[in-house]
């Protein structure tokens, strides 16, 4: 949606200037990773690995950084040529494709060991089928798909600003099997306060029911799906961080999930083979 990317194209200067990526000190050498992904994950040093929707390249990078072929992919061309910046500074041998989800096949050959895609990914995307496809054309026999993802319960919230008590009484602002896009305006991101100039996005409700069954009908095999009561960033203003860098609600945990993974591997019979 050409609304979202002129956002995402403004947002990049912003994001990579912002502290919460912290630029610096992943130039120094700190990974950008969760501990969740890398132990679901597991070794991946001589794998290739496709990242959709790469932002610009942090998680890509720290993958490349534990041994990984890595290829990353993002419909923001400033995105990509960040990515490809800072692949330079730190002499990773990575690679930065402009385009969008959709559009890639078209755009890169070959297949993966894995195919990766997390934080705040699908929220953006308006087909989670066409999507689940493109995972499963990438992906080789046999190998790893791997999703870290905020939860759609969690999202109900968004565009409500809730207070804490709000939250805990239970009533989200937001239809958790809402069919359209979600109209959201606000003058930064959720990584700046800066006054954007396009202040507009749009968003899409993903129950976790539909992008299984896609990953399921495109022969993406779960192995793994997990749900947990934290979250790897501050989704509201009102949480406190643990020693692992999680981030969670101060009181009554566990009302909500905050985050949820899922890990899968390709059929060698799968529609898409």
């Amino acid at each position: 949606m050409t609304v979202n990317r002129h956002k995402w194209d403004e947002s990049v200067p912003l994001h990579v200037a912002a502290p919460s990526y912290n630029v610096p000190e992943f130039l120094r050498g700190k990974s950008t990773l969760t501990p969740l992904e890398e132990r679901e994950m597991g070794p991946v040093r001589g794998k290739s690995l496709l990242h959709l929707q790469c932002h610009f390249g942090l998680d890509t990078l720290s993958w490349a950084r534990r041994g990984a072929r890595v290829t990353g992919v993002d419909y923001s061309l400033p995105a990509v040529r960040a990515a490809r910046s800072l692949a330079r500074r730190i002499g990773a041998d990575a690679r930065f494709v402009h385009s969008n989800v959709y559009d890639l096949p078209k755009a890169l050959q070959g297949q993966f060991d894995i195919v990766y895609t997390a934080k705040g990914a699908l929220c953006w995307l308006p087909d989670i089928d066409r999507w689940a496809a493109v995972v499963a054309h990438f992906l080789r026999p046999g190998g790893t798909f791997y999703l870290l993802e905020d939860h759609p319960v969690r999202e109900l919230f968004e565009n409500e600003k809730p207070t804490e008590e709000l939250l805990l009484d239970r009533r989200p602002g937001l239809r958790y099997f809402a069919r359209g896009p979600l109209r959201a305006e606000y003058d930064g991101t959720y990584a700046t306060n800066e006054k954007m100039r396009h202040r507009v996005s749009y968003v899409w409700i993903r129950p976790v029911s539909e992008v299984l069954s896609a990953l399921r009908d495109h022969g993406i095999q779960v192995s793994s799906f997990r749900e947990f009561p934290y979250c790897y960033w501050p989704c509201f203003g009102w949480m406190t961080q643990d020693s692992r860098g999680y981030w969670h609600l101060p009181r009554d945990e566990g009302r909500i999930p905050l985050m949820w993974s899922v890990k899968g591997v390709r059929s060698p019979r799968d529609p898409s083979a």
